[in-house]
């Protein structure tokens, strides 16, 4: 075969690969829980040791400091899940401190949220960027987020905590 013969196949081998993967990783579950993987979850805990490794001889690399920070777990291993948060910065955590309550962090500076899933509805609040707001109910392009005794409807692409593809009901 001639070099470029062989590139060409590398590529097409390539691209079967990571289609095939994209396929599994879309319906991966959790060896432990039985839960998918990727997903999201919030720290249960005031404060977090974040580890290099699944146990508590692994160097300590992050400590989390906020409640209800939303997190994504990618993987598990015994009592211990690999999370990352929305900066991309993580590790293991024990899974005891970790809660399946939905949270989102807003990442926009002053995001105005509406009495309903459209731009056009009046704005019930307006959160400042950096606020950790309990998820509620999602749509294809609209999330329900509530903090401080407010709520309103925002744009998915505003907030840090769900999935583009994602509904919630």
């Amino acid at each position: 075969m001639t070099a470029l013969k062989l590139r060409l196949l590398a590529v097409a081998i390539c691209a079967t690969v990571a289609a095939a993967h994209g396929a599994m990783a879309k319906d991966a579950r959790g060896p432990v829980t039985n839960l998918p993987l990727p997903r999201f979850v919030s720290m249960k805990a005031s404060e977090a040791n974040i580890r290099r490794g699944p146990s508590l001889t692994h160097r300590i690399d992050w400590v989390f400091k906020r409640r209800g920070m939303p997190l994504e777990v990618t993987a598990e291993y015994g009592h211990w899940r690999r999370v990352r948060d929305h900066d991309n910065a993580g590790g293991w955590v024990h899974y005891t401190l970790i809660s399946g309550v939905r949270m989102a962090l807003v990442q926009q500076d002053l995001l105005t949220v509406h009495s309903r899933p459209d731009k056009a509805a009046p704005v019930t609040a307006a959160f400042e960027m950096g606020v950790v707001a309990r998820l509620g109910e999602c749509t294809i392009d609209w999330c329900e987020i509530s903090a401080g005794g407010y709520s309103g409807w925002t744009p998915k692409t505003t907030i840090w905590g769900v999935y583009p593809e994602e509904i919630r009901e």
